[in-house]
């Protein structure tokens, strides 16, 4: 039998667990946001074993047809626990899963799923046929037994379409792009919610590691401008009046840059950046110091390639 990474990992793992460190239970709580609607609240915290990777919300919407979800978690684990939830609170199978973008917290549960019925932006399937197995490996190694039995499954149905219907019942798709390649909002035509996925955070400092800030800035923009009411953001809680999420996103990201243009432009390295003052009004974001440092990680080199001189070439 050859010996593979994933197996090597999963033997590690095994000699590593002791019992009192095994794989809990998720504790998935729905909260009513909207008619027939419910959004579970992921953890406002890095991810870890401590929370099983369970820090990206989740959306469950009851429609005609079935029970429809908006990402499906961090693991195989994760992603049965959400279907049985979701089924008991419609009373209906899933029938449909929308991944809104390729990070692992948003969508290693589709291994729960039948891939027939998970859609996703063509860019996100593509980036997940690119780089879901080292994500995959990097999720085993974060969280140890919680990754048990979880496989990379792609997606099996391409969004194409800027709408589709469920029994009466429509959601629009909004393909736009900026915290990752592809990222996916939906809006509920019936109740106006409006799912932000990562694009948009609340009260939970945004985290970049495949941002384009430029993008980013013009998908806010977008979701700003269409008529929406309460807004179920990709972290932190719910905005029931769906404006100051994005508003709050907007901002930090504005920060951001300047802030770290500021200190390339200052000559601090990587470590004194990381530990630039976060302004008072961030104070309530969960994670703020966590994701500066880690955007540090993410930007600073291309905004030294882009700032500084390079002296062997003068001109």
């Amino acid at each position: 039998m050859m010996l593979t990474r994933r197996r090597l990992i999963a033997g590690s793992m095994a000699l590593a667990v002791t019992p009192a460190q095994a794989r809990g239970s998720y504790a998935i709580a729905p909260i009513a946001v909207a008619d027939g609607i419910w959004m579970i609240h992921g953890a406002d915290a890095p991810m870890g074993p401590a929370n099983g990777g369970a820090i990206a919300n989740i959306a469950v919407i009851a429609t005609p047809a079935g029970t429809v979800l908006c990402d499906c978690g961090p693991s195989l684990a994760y992603g049965q626990a959400l279907r049985k939830v979701a089924e008991g609170l419609t009373g209906q199978p899933v029938v449909r899963v929308y991944v809104t973008h390729l990070h692992p917290d948003h969508g290693m549960g589709i291994a729960a799923f039948d891939p027939q019925i998970v859609a996703a932006l063509p860019g996100t399937i593509e980036a997940l046929a690119r780089e879901g197995r080292g994500y995959s490996d990097a999720m085993y190694r974060l969280l140890n037994d919680w990754m048990r039995g979880t496989e990379l499954v792609l997606p099996g149905l391409t969004i194409t379409a800027g709408r589709e219907e469920f029994g009466g019942r429509g959601l629009r798709l909004l393909a736009l792009s900026g915290h990752s390649g592809a990222d996916l909002a939906l809006l509920d035509e019936r109740s106006g919610l409006l799912i932000g996925g990562d694009l948009v955070f609340h009260d939970r400092a945004p985290s970049t590691p495949t941002a384009d800030l430029p993008g980013w800035r013009a998908s806010l923009d977008r979701l700003a401008r269409e008529p929406h009411g309460g807004l179920v953001p990709g972290h932190g809680p719910f905005d029931p009046g769906g404006r100051a999420a994005i508003a709050q996103t907007r901002d930090w990201i504005d920060w951001l840059e300047d802030a770290l243009t500021q200190a390339v432009q200052s000559g601090l390295d990587m470590v004194e950046a990381g530990e630039l003052p976060i302004p008072p009004r961030f104070a309530t974001m969960a994670a703020a110091r966590y994701e500066l440092q880690r955007s540090v990680s993410h930007l600073y080199p291309g905004l030294e390639a882009r700032l500084l001189p390079r002296i062997d070439r003068p001109d």
